[in-house]
């Protein structure tokens, strides 16, 4: 029978349960920081190397302030994700503001924050010149193209959105230096929850060598490169975590050989990751609100897909354990739903469980990003409050469930009484 580990008991998490009724997610704070100086100490042979965390991941400014405190900086791609981040104490170049399709505001904000500002696309240039002025540095987005093959949850880098073509980036990087800019950066982001670590270091040579060409051709030199995030965590218990110690050595064998060996050295390496920080430290805790036996067996939760969208979806898995049960034979076949009125509002699908009675407590693992952050409020669904587990035990609610108050806030009922 495989398992995945729990940082608490049933009994602790019923003692949560009595101050914060379920659902809820927690985060795990050790984990989280014990990662962080893992990634850090393993990367720290790459020359200035710095994590950008993903926002998107996991937007909440207690995280955001603990991974600050860690050393890391932000990777923003919206108006709230910069004013979040700001308000957990980030600014100037611990942010890296990476958007498509950007309004104004967000590159006016950007700019005054002292933010790394990446373009998404040649077009960007002129709208940033004009509403904020060109920064002192600038990055651009670079889309390889069929150079790279996607995965499944990003698609192939030619069919994205996402980018500048080489070509463009040549273009892109002259108009720069024609007006005076001084500093330069690249970034790509072509992968998504990928567990092979090659993939990364292919990614890096890409860059390195466009790099190299740019700085060639155009007689400009590189402060910084962004290799993107995209590390995957393992979901399923028998998957293996990915060795940051192999991306690491790859990433500096390419860098020495094509970097070093044509004397473009030095230059920064970046990383934005999100999922591999803190999804693994992250859990929905959930209570049986019933089972129900028609063609199927169904367990059905007080969380549903406003909790976590990913299995609904994108058929993803997260592991599930029943606290109490964990040493219970899983012979129990169950679809594990919530109450949406949507029938892909389920959590698992045929999953082999020990036999589940009502309000028995559901833990499902790795919700510590794109878990809480997806969430919507399709169906008046409300969304959970978020916990984090301290190292010492304790633990603090770093976001209030959501009330019927707060679904109906941008309403005007006074206003409808009189509507005709």
């Amino acid at each position: 029978m495989v398992s995945k580990d729990l940082p608490f008991t049933k009994s602790q998490i019923e003692e949560i349960i009595e101050e914060h009724p379920t659902p809820f997610h927690i985060y795990d704070e050790a984990a989280i920081i014990k990662n962080a100086r893992e990634m850090k100490e393993a990367f720290s042979i790459l020359n200035g190397f710095k994590e950008f965390f993903a926002v998107k991941a996991l937007p909440n400014p207690y995280i955001l302030k603990i991974l600050h405190e860690e050393g890391f900086g932000v990777d923003c791609s919206s108006l709230p994700e910069l004013i979040m981040s700001e308000k957990a104490g980030i600014t100037g170049e611990d942010v890296m503001f990476t958007s498509n399709n950007t309004p104004p505001e967000e590159f006016i904000k950007a700019k005054e924050m002292g933010a790394y500002i990446n373009l998404d696309d040649i077009t960007h240039i002129p709208v940033l010149e004009e509403v904020a002025g060109l920064p002192e540095i600038v990055c651009f987005r670079y889309n390889p193209g069929p150079l790279k093959t996607g995965n499944e949850l990003i698609g192939k880098p030619e069919e994205a959105k996402y980018g500048f073509t080489r070509e463009q980036l040549f273009e892109g990087y002259k108009i720069l230096k024609e007006k005076d800019v001084k500093r330069f950066g690249i970034h790509t982001m072509v992968a998504s929850n990928e567990l092979n670590e090659d993939y990364f270091v292919e990614t890096a040579r890409i860059l390195f060598e466009v790099i190299r060409d740019i700085s060639k051709e155009l007689d400009i030199k590189f402060e910084f490169v962004n290799l993107g995030g995209g590390i995957g965590i393992p979901y399923r218990p028998d998957q293996e975590r990915v060795s940051y110690k192999k991306i690491a050595k790859g990433v500096k064998d390419a860098y020495d050989e094509i970097l070093i060996g044509n004397g473009i050295a030095p230059l920064n390496i970046y990383f934005e990751c999100g999922r591999v920080i803190t999804g693994p430290y992250g859990y929905l805790v959930s209570k049986v609100r019933h089972i129900k036996k028609t063609y199927k067996n169904f367990v059905g939760l007080d969380s549903c897909m406003t909790n976590l969208m990913r299995p609904g979806i994108y058929g993803a898995y997260h592991h599930i354990t029943v606290l109490g049960k964990e040493n219970k034979s899983h012979d129990k076949k169950y679809d594990v739903t919530g109450s949406l009125c949507e029938n892909n509002d389920k959590f698992a699908i045929d999953r082999m469980l020990p036999e589940i009675e009502k309000e028995d407590i559901i833990v499902i693992h790795d919700t510590g990003a794109h878990g809480f952050a997806m969430g919507f409020n399709y169906n008046g669904k409300l969304k959970s409050s978020e916990l984090l587990l301290r190292p010492d035990g304790k633990v603090v609610e770093i976001r209030r469930a959501e009330t019927v108050d707060d679904y109906f806030a941008t309403l005007d009922f006074e206003k409808l009484k009189s509507f005709k």
